[in-house]
């Protein structure tokens, strides 16, 4: 598979606005929630603290969702990358795809495993790295996901027929 354009995108993927909601305004209310309760009916001072603390925390995580699921990712002919300009995954560098049901995988999506390592990163409800595994999906519609992962294993699969690894 020659492509012409190194830099054409092949497919994307987004957060869906109906998930995005619903996930942003229940970490927000559970933050507020929790804040409100360690306010008005303080317990003991260890639980006041701890309440306060999961509750900055929830409304942190629904900030860091909120921005991270305004973005998308897209499918390269060489490489997996955020719409942010953070490269998730070099094409050439996927040895491997899961996309079962009992997968460790995000919701509606499926998981990558890498020949090399890269630093671990989080976007709530989009994707996540460890090491060499990667998880793509969350808040992302299924068919999306699905129609990503069967081009990506379609490319992995013309590569190792090919042999030529910088596909």
């Amino acid at each position: 598979m020659d492509f012409q354009d190194k830099d054409e995108v092949l497919a994307t993927v987004r957060a869906s606005n109906g998930r995005r909601f619903l996930g942003l305004v229940s970490l927000a209310l559970l933050g507020v929630m929790l804040i409100y309760i360690a306010l008005t009916q303080p317990p003991a001072v260890g639980w006041q603290v701890f309440l306060l603390v999961v509750g900055v925390g929830a409304l942190w995580i629904a900030d860091t969702m909120r921005r991270a699921t305004a973005n998308a990712i897209e499918l390269t002919p060489t490489e997996l990358r955020d719409t942010d300009g953070t490269v998730i995954a070099l094409v050439a560098d996927i040895e491997g795809m899961d996309r079962g049901f009992f997968a460790f995988k995000p919701s509606n999506g499926f998981l990558l495993k890498t020949r090399v390592g890269a630093s671990r990163q989080w976007r709530p409800g989009l994707w996540w790295r460890m090491g060499r595994r990667i998880g793509i999906g969350g808040m992302t519609p299924g068919s999306q996901t699905k129609f990503m992962s069967e081009i990506l294993a379609t490319m992995m699969a013309l590569r190792d027929q090919q042999g030529n690894p910088n596909l």
